[in-house]
């Protein structure tokens, strides 16, 4: 098939388009590569996806409408994996436009595109934060989500809601994901496991926010680029079951899905930290702080739809992708 990968110099967006051009789909990947970290990582990503023929890549914002429709145009895609976003919770706290904006107006485009373009089905990136204050665990897509505790957690709700118009209205399929604390290979500066690996090394204190008592289902990136791929295979369907009186917001009588991808094994940062230690052969210096807005307590997915329904869950050991993770972080860096 013929396939738009938006954020393809992202984290996820590697690995999703190297599962998808291994197994010998064409992969058209777009990207903005802001600055909102350093760009030279998404350019070595970039790089790495260059040297498949099946690859091409195309610098464009998702916010531009104009040129979005004119690629879909040109290209004429079969399926859509959406997976360009404004990341980062505590960012969305002083930066709320770059979510308005990104998060909101490209995520419209990109359903208008697919709308014109009758894309057979769009997958995209939800995220585990939608569950904001919901302390009942492990979180299920048939829960409401409908206290979400920052911006970011609110616009990736959004995007659900969004994504289920157009499929009630259209009739376009549309899968969202709710991706659990992913890990890995290529990841993000900003993310937990870069910060507290870089400062281990150096010898630098971590700050570890409430007092490591958080818990989260730390999800290893090559698990998230396989279950991706398998639900992009599945278009959404209508839940026959589906009633009005009683709505179940993981499915509905229009073409739309969503599911949990989760380790579904809730790890302590504490947890998290020793296991870095581990791999790194080196102890932290830890500075333990209260909770941060935004945050919250444990996350912990319940994926038994995405093994229903899918036949795949997570199954990656964290001491084994933390590994991995150091043997790359090692070599990217050259400690």
């Amino acid at each position: 098939m013929k396939i738009l990968l938006t954020g393809a110099a992202g984290f996820i967006g590697l690995h999703v388009a190297q599962r998808l051009l291994e197994r010998g789909d064409e992969v058209v990947g777009i990207d903005n590569l802001n600055d909102y970290y350093d760009p030279k990582l998404k350019m070595a990503r970039l790089e790495r996806l260059k040297r498949y023929t099946g690859f091409r890549f195309v610098r464009m914002d998702i916010v531009d409408y104009d040129a979005l429709s004119k690629l879909f145009v040109a290209e004429k895609f079969a399926r859509v994996i959406h997976l360009a976003a404004q990341a980062g919770v505590r960012y969305s706290i002083s930066n709320p436009q770059a979510y308005i904006q990104t998060n909101l107006v490209g995520f419209g485009n990109v359903l208008e595109a697919c709308r014109h373009g009758e894309i057979e089905h769009l997958v995209y990136a939800s995220s585990s934060s939608v569950y904001g204050a919901n302390t009942r665990v492990p979180f299920s897509v048939h829960d409401e989500v409908n206290h979400p505790v920052s911006l970011y957690a609110a616009t990736k709700k959004s995007n659900e809601l969004m994504a289920h118009s157009y499929s009630h209205l259209f009739g376009l399929p549309t899968t969202g994901l709710r991706y659990f604390t992913v890990y890995g290979p290529w990841g993000r500066p900003d993310m937990s496991l870069w910060l507290f690996t870089s400062a281990i090394l150096e010898g630098r204190s971590i700050d570890v926010f409430n007092n490591g008592k958080m818990q989260r289902d730390f999800t290893f990136v090559d698990d998230i680029a396989e279950g991706t791929v398998r639900v992009m295979d599945r278009v959404a369907a209508a839940n026959p079951d589906f009633c009005g009186d009683a709505p179940d917001p993981g499915s509905s009588r229009a073409p739309y899905r969503v599911y949990n991808i989760g380790n579904h094994q809730p790890v302590e940062l504490s947890t998290f930290i020793e296991t870095i230690e581990s791999a790194l052969g080196k102890v932290a210096i830890k500075n333990f702080l209260p909770m941060q807005p935004g945050d919250v307590t444990a996350t912990f997915a319940d994926v038994s739809d995405l093994q229903r329904d899918i036949g795949f869950e997570p199954t990656t050991p964290l001491a084994v992708g933390v590994e991995r993770w150091v043997t790359w972080y090692r070599n990217y860096v050259k400690t």
